[in-house]
């Protein structure tokens, strides 16, 4: 099954992304820019489905479940995102892409923010201790830099695939060196040196 809009075509299942601006995308977005009657109310009404298909993608290739209730939400924080500022991410468009790639990794950067960000309170409220108290294994004053949302989406893009689940496992979801161990086949007593070292890794991209 077939399903089409300007710049996004859904095929399947499967979204393809086409890297052409419409003249639909374009009349749209100015209207909403100039705050024409029911610009913004067309423009939710034709990017719905694509936010939420980011919501759900992000959300799964992180593992991550998703309650429909935090789903609505992130899919609310990436309209108010380009909402804000008098629609600030909108004008910074320079139409040099679909209007469509352009609002994926606008609606991406939001979703995973608001992911992790509920990943750390969840981990706060489970232990009482903030993600940087629970880096804290030097003194570096760095690590203070761990409680910000997008230092840590910086960070863990910058670590291999392992090193990654294994931050996420322990500081994120508070997960046991056990868990971890039988997650990435690494012996027990080694994932506190390996989460050492990486912690280390990470520090250096967040000061670089």
């Amino acid at each position: 099954m077939e399903h089409t809009i300007e710049g996004v075509r859904q095929v399947s299942t499967v979204w393809i992304i086409v890297l052409v601006l419409s003249n639909v995308d374009r009349e749209l977005l100015q209207r909403c820019l100039n705050r024409s009657a029911n610009g913004w109310d067309d423009f939710v009404d034709r990017f719905l489905g694509l936010v939420q298909h980011v919501v759900d993608h992000t959300a799964s290739t992180r593992s991550i479940p998703l309650p429909e209730a935090t789903r609505e939400d992130l899919v609310s924080d990436v309209f108010v995102c380009l909402l804000k500022n008098d629609f600030g991410v909108l004008r910074r468009f320079r139409g040099q892409s679909s209007l469509a790639t352009y609002l994926t990794v606008i609606a991406r950067r939001v979703v995973v923010r608001g992911l992790l960000q509920r990943r750390l309170n969840s981990n706060r409220e489970r232990t009482g201790v903030t993600v940087s108290e629970s880096l804290a294994a030097t003194t570096d004053p760095s690590e203070s830099q761990v409680d910000n949302v997008e230092s840590i989406e910086i960070a863990l893009d910058k670590l291999s695939q392992e090193e990654a689940t294994a931050v996420r496992m322990f500081h994120l979801e508070g997960k046991s060196y056990r868990e971890i161990s039988d997650r990435i086949g690494m012996a027990e007593n080694s994932v506190g040196p390996y989460l050492t070292r990486v912690r280390a890794k990470m520090r250096d991209v967040l000061s670089s």
